[in-house]
């Protein structure tokens, strides 16, 4: 008589178990579910893959083109012109930690959205602005946040919405470029990648233009 009650304590341990298994497999799916993927167009792809690698809820950020005709573009092409091709990074990001309004108010804040040429030092088309969307949803917040960041700057943001086209990554070498120690030829003689970005990030101007644009709102200076 005295075994029923821990047979019973047993089974309600396993059940126990049991729920809280299920619960998190559940939890893990549901989880999954919000893991996204969006890309922006930024000028330089190296800045913008370097800044938001940096941000909490991000979980990957590749280096790439978008928008344009040509399959799988090199490089050289996109910066060439004519393959309607926007120098892109495609960022893989946890909407839990990371809402997709908020990762649009960071993107417009980290670069020049008056600037319709180009960015910063570098431009052409191929460097411009863009915001590429999915669904209706994410339209209506790209929408919001323009219209928020109008009002901040009291000037019309040119930054475009348009809808999600291939991503198409750019070669590997382009890939962390700012935290690669592989060796390239620059002007000043041979230098770490990670160096050389740290001397065209400086050199383009872009964090002092952003800072000049958004002040203290700027959220990677």
């Amino acid at each position: 008589m005295a075994r029923a009650p821990i047979k019973d304590s047993l089974k309600s341990g396993m059940l126990g178990l049991a729920i809280c298994a299920a619960l998190a497999v559940q939890g893990g799916r549901a989880h999954a579910e919000d893991i996204r993927t969006t890309v922006v167009a930024g000028g330089c792809f190296w800045c913008v893959e370097a800044d938001f690698e940096r941000v909490d809820g991000v979980i990957e950020v590749v280096s790439g083109f978008a928008g344009g005709t040509v399959e799988t573009p090199s490089y050289r092409q996109v910066v060439g012109g004519g393959t309607g091709h926007l120098e892109v990074v495609e960022i893989t990001y946890d909407a839990d930690v990371l809402p997709y309004d908020r990762l649009l108010h960071l993107f417009l804040r980290s670069v020049d959205p008056l600037d319709d040429g180009g960015q910063f030092c570098d431009r052409g088309f191929s460097y411009t602005t863009a915001i590429f969307v999915e669904t209706a949803e994410e339209r209506a917040m790209a929408e919001a946040a323009i219209a928020a960041a109008e009002a901040e700057l009291g000037a019309p943001v040119v930054t475009p919405i348009r809808d999600a086209a291939p991503f198409y990554p750019a070669e590997a070498y382009h890939q962390d470029y700012y935290l690669s120690d592989d060796l390239i030829l620059t002007r000043f003689g041979p230098r770490r990648k990670s160096v050389a970005y740290g001397l065209y990030r400086e050199g383009c101007g872009r964090d002092a233009r952003v800072e000049a644009i958004w002040g203290p709102d700027a959220p990677f200076l």
